[in-house]
């Protein structure tokens, strides 16, 4: 078995990017996803799964959900489950908008219980899928994401000062057009957030995604890098669905 894993502004308000992807990934270091692979699929395994306490998982690289099939990686998809009770420990100690923007160890055991190791690696969660009346974690789809892969991930934005903010307290409201960014870039700089201070906008005020300092091997993916974050509006407007510009 291959071993790549292993080594494998100019503006009034002050915006900050969350530089601390690193930092996260030490931090959960503690929160290393035990995975046992699964050798079925099909609706009735996946629930005698999650009655076991398991959630069904799929693990592979990103490339596989490019559109153009020269772009895609020949590695195939690794068919896992996890712990039910180590994801919802890690979802109430993540922030849980940042959870499918963080890194996290993962290893993938011979079966539970058991203590051979079969592979390790750093994976990126990307999409959790739920169940629409209960809200149960049905399966999660997770990428590998070791140092140096270029991902793309939406980093949701995270608001501050808002307690403090002049236009807020004139009576105005925050409009939060753009509850997230996508980057593209090395995985180990893309971070965990982006906090965008507004704590001194004004009435009419905004931030925009060209604002935003983030690490230099970072790209966003926007056709227009001049529209707002967002915009402190009049009470008049703040009713009204966000106004996108």
């Amino acid at each position: 078995m291959a071993q790549w894993w292993r080594s494998a502004a100019g503006h009034l308000q002050t915006v900050a990017a969350s530089r601390c992807s690193s930092s996260v990934f030490r931090r959960n270091h503690y929160h290393t996803i035990q995975a046992i692979p699964r050798e079925c699929t099909g609706s009735k395994v996946s629930a005698r799964d999650r009655m076991q306490g398991r959630i069904p998982a799929v693990l592979f690289f990103q490339s596989l959900l490019e559109k153009n099939p020269d772009g895609r990686s020949e590695s195939k998809k690794h068919l896992l489950t996890v712990e039910k009770k180590q994801i919802k420990a890690i979802l109430d100690s993540v922030d849980a908008p940042s959870f499918c923007s963080t890194r996290f160890p993962l290893q993938i055991r011979a079966g539970s219980g058991s203590s051979h190791l079969v592979e390790s690696g750093t994976v990126l969660p990307i999409k959790i899928h739920r169940d629409k009346e209960s809200g149960q974690i049905l399966n999660l789809v997770f990428v590998w994401a070791e140092d140096g892969m270029k991902l793309k991930v939406d980093v949701p934005v995270i608001f501050k000062g808002e307690d403090v903010c002049p236009g807020i307290q004139k009576g105005g409201i925050l409009n939060k057009i753009r509850p997230s960014l996508k980057y593209l870039g090395p995985s180990e700089h893309i971070p965990s957030n982006v906090v965008v201070d507004v704590s001194n906008l004004d009435i009419e005020d905004r931030i925009f995604m060209r604002d935003i300092e983030v690490h230099p091997s970072l790209k966003l993916i926007s056709k227009n890098e001049n529209m707002p974050i967002c915009k402190v509006v009049p009470t008049c407007l703040g009713n009204r669905e966000p106004i996108v510009e």
